[in-house]
């Protein structure tokens, strides 16, 4: 049983020793990773050369870590947030003045306020302000806490000039204190397969939230005629609210056969299963990068996504872009990949020499560049 609050956010000690100047704060990583988890754990190998001290609740070898607690993750839900949010204001200063740090990296945009860390913070994207939900944390905390937190960060890094866009529209910070950095992919994991597809498919990856549009996705592909051999499958972690809405749509539209609630699929069995598929169907109503996206143009798979934000950037011409909004246009292009094949072949050669521009070696050494600016 938790006897205080102090439980909850304390971390393990750390026997004194000192560290490096530079600390990166991975205490948000968790066993199940998605887009910001996967980031941050693709990045820091690339800043091995800045000889950072890695905050993290598991050891990782040939890296100087301080061990910190690992109920801080968006794993234990809303009381991990909390969890983090007081360790980051009443224990990380801590442990920045404990190992002599003089500069704070973090893959999440927070830091401690009102102390002496000096930080430089990402930003993935303003989805809570842009799509605000009643009385979610979240939203509260992108509203009232993160402008305190992008005013007292050194630097604000970014992942897309749509990205750097949101953050000076809403908060109206100088474009000359935020550096866009494109996110990347494992080539070693993310490759063109051999495999034949046992099943013909498309695929989305990604949590069920509103603003990722599968409602629409789900009528769309139920226009698709002729084709009762096909099938759509929804890759992601499930929302209690969201998800049942959209199993009573597919129930309605008479397509529970041919619709798979896949739920979290691991990173070891995504190459596969976006290999084999059709196309990937991403019709997002916003992203800061949209990762799956260059994942599966790596793999070689077709995609098609929506023509707002950052998924332009991403997908280049590599991708069938549409108007998220309009069903109509997402089910022509579902009809076109699956009916085409010279289309389909087009766009494997363009989806691969596209994802060939992206690697966590230039993500990482941009990043370098610009830490080292704040290094003193």
């Amino acid at each position: 049983m938790v006897k205080s609050t102090k439980d909850y956010f304390d971390s393990r000690p750390g026997e004194g020793r000192k560290g490096s100047p530079l600390l990166i704060n991975l205490s948000f990583v968790f066993a199940k990773p998605t887009g910001i988890s996967t980031y941050a754990t693709s990045l820091f190998p690339y800043l091995q050369s800045l000889e950072p001290t890695l905050l993290v609740a598991q050891d990782y070898p040939n890296y100087q870590c301080y061990p910190i607690r690992g109920n801080l993750t968006p794993e234990q839900g809303r009381i991990g947030h909390l969890r983090r949010l007081l360790w980051t204001q009443f224990q990380l200063p801590r442990i920045y003045e404990e190992l002599g740090a003089r500069l704070l990296f973090s893959p999440v945009p927070e830091m401690p306020l009102y102390s002496k860390c000096r930080g430089v913070v990402m930003v993935h994207d303003l989805i809570p302000l842009r799509f605000p939900k009643l009385r979610s944390p979240l939203t509260l905390y992108f509203r009232s806490i993160l402008p305190q937190v992008l005013q007292q960060a050194e630097c604000i890094i970014c992942n897309s000039t749509a990205t750097e866009r949101d953050i000076t529209d809403f908060y109206g910070i100088s474009d000359r204190k935020i550096v866009p950095i494109p996110l990347a992919y494992n080539k070693e994991h993310f490759h063109p397969i051999t495999t034949t597809p046992q099943q013909s498919y498309f695929l989305y990856i990604g949590r069920h939230d509103p603003y990722k549009n599968l409602h629409r996705l789900i009528s769309a592909f139920g226009k698709i005629q002729n084709s009762s051999d096909c099938q759509l499958w929804l890759a992601g972690s499930p929302d209690r609210r969201y998800t049942p809405q959209l199993k009573r749509q597919v129930a309605e539209l008479g397509l529970t056969e041919r619709v798979k609630f896949l739920d979290y699929v691991p990173y070891n069995q995504l190459p596969r299963i976006i290999g084999e598929a059709i196309a990937l169907v991403f019709p997002s109503l916003w992203e800061g990068f949209g990762l799956p996206v260059l994942e599966a143009m790596a793999c070689g798979t077709p995609v098609i996504t929506s023509n707002l934000s950052s998924l332009p950037e991403v997908a280049g011409n590599a991708a069938l872009l549409i108007d998220p909004y309009n069903t109509q246009e997402i089910t022509a292009a579902m009809k076109a990949i699956a009916t085409d094949d010279t289309l389909r072949s087009h766009l494997r050669i363009l989806s691969l020499q596209r994802a060939s521009q992206f690697s966590w070696a230039k993500t990482g050494a941009a990043t370098v560049a610009v830490l080292q600016q704040y290094l003193p």
